[in-house]
């Protein structure tokens, strides 16, 4: 049974950036096999947390466009733009 799904844009920049300043934790992932799993985990969860923030937000009376701009800014670290590994 095949069940590779298609990265969103999200996926594919936690890839590029994992590649980059993870590599370790890319070839771990990749060496288990778990490398799509976790890049769909992180996907997920940042739409998920992305969606909620923002009408959290919304809800403080910010606009729409800030509500996601400021959501977008506590997410994006916390899945997609992970801090480089130690030399």
């Amino acid at each position: 049974m095949d069940t590779t799904t298609t990265l969103t844009q999200y996926g594919m920049m936690a890839e590029e950036h994992w590649r980059k300043f993870r590599p370790k934790m890319v070839a771990e992932m990749e060496a288990k096999g778990i490398l799509e799993e976790m890049l769909l985990d992180a996907e997920r969860k940042t739409k998920d947390e992305l969606y909620d923030l923002t009408k959290q937000f919304q809800k403080q009376n910010m606009t729409a466009q800030q509500a996601h701009n400021r959501a977008w800014e506590i997410v994006r670290e916390r899945y997609i733009f992970l801090p480089p590994e130690a030399e």
